[in-house]
């Protein structure tokens, strides 16, 4: 990455013992990263600096529905990674001018070495038109939201090493449950739907826990009058218990949200990380947002478009702006995180995917502008020696730390920080004896930077 020079962002560590100078109970937060997609480790913001929203950039598109069984409306793209090996779950659909299905739907599988140049194999396994040359997985019920994950249950059997969920009508309104051994060769688990609160005409998801160790689905209902989101959790992908609707903070707009692309962040998977569609009912027009969440329930939503509609190419129609489920951290893009998006859905030519591209850990940014100003975060107890920052600094910006003991007095100053760098150690003038038992108070003076997130090592 471009390194850049110069000017102030100061970030101060209150380093305490047993008690702490703003009085509260610290957050303990390991040697794990953290990132400042939210108010969780945040005490204070003033002055010319808050949370800002990043928008990924647009790069190239990489999967066409050119074929006689995908088309114009194949949708609900699921991306999954299996050590070197990227599968594609999705719909085939297709859809005339004046939007009457032209042929019934069917799932489809897709792979990739690299996530940007995808093959669809012939798998010989469903006849399409006296053919069975085709990449068709599933043609039975449940192929209008067909969803899957490769589940890392270490109890999962070889034989349901990926599971999925798919129905609506098919099964009298519900969600029935999908187990394959390689993602290609499907079996349905059981006739009767496990789920069946909901309205299911959605990329309707579930996914293993690791940092809990259940089951997390997410669906789509009706809720206050609109399409919204409801969860649940598993210990075997066939019970479900503890359904609850999405909860968001007082103040959050009451709004269609279609897809919800939820999923852990592979970096910090204590953060759960959606990218819910925002449905406009009277143009038919949709964009993705972000809402983050440390429980599964309750959310953070902002209120801007990750992906507007924009962004190239032809988004601004019926449906044509969803998120794909999944990201990555692609071979050779150490620094990037990859995302995908749907674009022109509906049309007289085969709908697209493009790729998408964050900075690592660059969901949002604590800012600072022009004239600069502060963020201190609660009190914090972690296991390591050494801080690692992920950040940005501008022309005309710098970054400074300085560590404090609990009576403010500095034990220790960093060497000035400049230019871009991710998970980057800080470098010290006069070090401060870190130790195991240390409790942390963060505090950001940010003028023409940004500062991503932070981990102690």
């Amino acid at each position: 990455m471009k390194l850049l020079t110069r000017h102030a962002v100061t970030l101060i560590l209150l380093i305490t013992g047993s008690t702490t100078s703003s009085g509260g109970e610290p957050i303990d937060i390991g040697n794990r990263l953290e990132l400042f997609v939210d108010d969780h480790l945040i005490e204070s913001i003033e002055g010319d600096v808050s949370r800002q929203l990043i928008r990924p950039e647009p790069r190239e598109v990489v999967f066409e529905t050119g074929e006689p069984w995908e088309g114009n409306t194949s949708g609900y793209y699921t991306f999954l990674q299996d050590g070197d090996t990227y599968r594609m779950i999705y719909r085939g659909w297709q859809h005339d001018a004046k939007m009457k299905a032209v042929h019934k739907e069917v799932t489809c599988y897709a792979e990739s070495k690299d996530s940007i140049h995808w093959t669809k194999p012939n798998l010989g396994l469903f006849e399409w038109n006296g053919s069975k040359d085709n990449n068709i997985v599933w043609l039975g019920s449940g192929t209008h939201n067909f969803t899957a994950f490769r589940d890392d249950n270490p109890t999962a059997p070889a034989e349901s090493r990926y599971k999925a969920f798919g129905g609506i009508g098919d099964f009298g309104g519900g969600l029935v449950p999908f187990a394959s051994p390689d993602c290609i060769h499907w079996t349905q688990l059981q006739e009767k739907p496990v789920i069946t609160h909901g309205a299911f005409d959605s990329q309707n998801l579930a996914f293993w826990d690791t940092d809990r160790g259940e089951y997390r689905a997410y669906w789509r209902y009706f809720g206050d009058g609109v399409r919204a989101i409801r969860t649940a959790t598993s210990k075997d992908f066939l019970h479900w218990e503890n359904e609850a609707d999405l909860a968001y903070p007082l103040g959050t707009p009451i709004e269609h949200l279609y897809t919800n692309a939820i999923q852990k962040y592979f970096r910090a998977p204590h953060l759960f990380v959606g990218f819910p569609t925002r449905f406009e009912p009277s143009s038919q027009e949709v964009e993705p947002i972000l809402m983050t969440s440390r429980d599964g329930v309750h959310f953070q939503r902002y209120a801007d478009a990750v992906i507007p509609r924009t962004a190239p190419k032809d988004r601004d129609h019926n449906r044509s702006n969803y998120m794909a489920l999944g990201m990555f951290q692609l071979p050779g893009k150490p620094d990037e995180i990859s995302v995908y998006g749907t674009e022109n859905y509906y049309e007289s030519t085969p709908g697209r995917i493009r790729r998408f591209v964050y900075r690592v850990d660059g969901f949002v940014a604590l800012r600072g502008g022009e004239v600069g100003g502060q963020v201190t975060t609660k009190p914090l107890k972690f296991a390591g020696t050494q801080l690692l920052l992920n950040y940005v600094v501008k022309a005309n910006g710098s970054l400074v730390v300085e560590a404090l003991n609990n009576t403010g007095e500095v034990i220790g100053k960093s060497k000035m920080l400049s230019g871009d760098a991710v998970d980057a150690p800080v470098e010290w003038e006069r070090k401060p004896e870190f130790g195991s038992d240390a409790f942390v108070q963060l505090r950001f003076t940010i003028r023409h930077a940004d500062v991503y997130s932070l981990r102690l090592d």
